[in-house]
């Protein structure tokens, strides 16, 4: 008998069988026995040191800006100011990415921006569900102090209001877009999976974020595999990017995690095909989750830059607390 479907119900479509969501056309993701695999293999997890120091920590932002900014924060959450409009993507202020703060993958990076440093939030871009990116804890800190609206794909509002009761959240498809003030964000596929337990493996939708507004689009994306470049190629029909905010971490061992974390090689292949004029890297140095050291991302990406003559200023894996701004790096 098929479980039950705890946060959505809805139309089937080439992406929901009426039970769970899927990658049309995309790579099988890997199940139980793989991850067993991976777990007790023979595959060599690097030391990650227990904290990093970061020269930038304790970034202070601007109450508003009408260009564009982006401060990271750590792991998948940076602030994105631009239009008068101040979002965080996949907030997470907690020591730990786990059901519970007493074990799991421990923070190693402080927070780029204290929690009491951030300016009024107005609104949340949650890309999914796994606990290194849908963080209640946090959540229920942000709606407690700035009660910022939050943005979804299908399936992670329920979740949402179990978790934060009061909250305001919408839920979205692939292919919708959403106005917000003089925003208009559209939610389009990326190649990944969703689950908060053993019993609800792909049962909220994920997504990738186009945000576009009076200085230009910007492309966000939580995690997902390069699935041969699909993920970038879709977003093309929104117009030129200004900026893509592009995972860059959590990537090995590649036989497990290629269909859903690209590595930087990806990541920059996607960066050229999407067309944006700039692209910061992200999901790096702050929680371990796979076996590559915690500096290798940095790396790896300048390495695949210049192999294909790309200046580095163009794509930049940035530290919590560092800043981006068109122009150059402050």
């Amino acid at each position: 008998m098929a479980r039950r479907n705890p946060y959505y119900s809805g139309p089937v479509s080439d992406h929901f069988d009426g039970q769970v969501f899927h990658n049309p056309g995309g790579h099988r993701l890997n199940g139980f026995r793989e991850l067993l695999r991976w777990q007790f293999g023979s595959e060599t997890r690097a030391r990650w040191p227990k904290s990093a120091v970061s020269a930038h920590h304790g970034a202070r932002p601007a109450a508003r800006v009408d260009d564009l900014r982006v401060t990271m924060v750590g792991h998948a959450t940076l602030l994105i100011q631009t239009a008068g409009v101040n979002i965080l993507t996949d907030p997470h202020w907690s020591d730990r990415a786990s059901p519970v703060q007493f074990a799991g993958p421990k923070r190693v990076t402080a927070p780029g921006i204290a929690f009491d440093d951030l300016p009024e939030i107005d609104l949340i871009l949650l890309s999914h569900n796994h606990y290194d990116h849908l963080d209640g804890l946090t959540l229920r800190r942000l709606h407690a102090v700035h009660a910022p609206r939050v943005i979804t794909p299908l399936g992670n509002d329920t979740l949402l209001r179990r978790l934060v009761p009061g909250i305001e959240v919408t839920a979205h498809d692939w292919g919708e877009a959403v106005e917000a003030g003089p925003l208009t964000v559209h939610l389009d596929p990326c190649h990944h999976w969703s689950a908060r337990g053993t019993r609800d493996r792909a049962m909220a939708l994920w997504a990738s974020f186009t945000i576009d507004g009076p200085a230009g689009r910007v492309l966000f994306i939580g995690d997902t595999g390069f699935d041969g470049g699909r993920p970038y190629d879709v977003v093309r029909r929104h117009g030129d990017l200004r900026l893509a905010i592009l995972p860059v971490g959590a990537y090995e061992p590649r036989w497990f995690m290629s269909p859903q974390h690209q590595n930087p090689a990806e990541a920059m292949e996607g960066f050229l095909r999407c067309g944006a004029e700039a692209a910061i890297g992200h999901h790096w140095g702050t929680f371990q989750l796979t076996n590559e050291a915690r500096e290798a991302p940095v790396e790896a990406l300048a390495e695949a830059l210049a192999a294909r003559g790309v200046a580095a200023e163009r794509f930049r894996a940035l530290a919590a607390g560092e800043v981006w701004e068109p122009g150059g790096t402050p």
